[in-house]
């Protein structure tokens, strides 16, 4: 399994921790396993392949890093997010950016432009244009105003 695809598991994992208040260790413990996976891969062809252990450890580290730094990441967007309250903010684009700023501020190994670039792609898949182009604002925002000495890299 790619690191798109592991980064698309977690975003959905998120989204449903975030939607359902299921801990993050709960979730994990109930829905990586091949039969959760096997159950999702006839609707959802991303769950056709089970992780690898790199994989596995990514989705766990950035699920249960969510979790632990919820706060501080939902903060971050009503910073960004001129205008709008985080919480009247789309879900599924929440989840993405979560997992998005995650990755740049704990997640050393993942280039910040890898990570935007990612959270936008698999945006695409979810929402409208223009909330696409809110997350690429906001997360572009964040990173300029964070790491201002380079490219958007931390």
């Amino acid at each position: 399994m790619n690191r798109t695809t592991a980064r698309e598991i977690a975003m959905h994992l998120v989204f449903e921790m975030m939607f359902t208040g299921v801990p993050a260790g709960e979730l994990l413990e109930r829905e990586l396993n091949e039969e959760s996976f096997a159950l999702r891969a006839g609707a959802e062809p991303l769950y056709g392949e089970f992780p690898d252990s790199g994989s596995m450890a990514y989705i766990t580290r950035v699920v249960t890093g969510v979790e632990e730094h919820a706060a501080e990441l939902e903060n971050a967007i009503g910073q960004y997010a001129r205008g709008w309250r985080v919480k009247r903010i789309d879900r599924v684009a929440a989840a993405i950016m979560r997992v998005c700023l995650y990755e740049i501020l704990y997640m050393p190994d993942v280039p910040n432009s890898a990570a935007i670039n990612e959270a936008v792609e698999i945006a695409k898949n979810y929402v409208d244009e223009d909330v696409v182009k809110f997350i690429n604002g906001i997360l572009g925002s964040f990173v300029r105003d964070r790491f201002p000495e380079g490219p958007g890299e931390g």
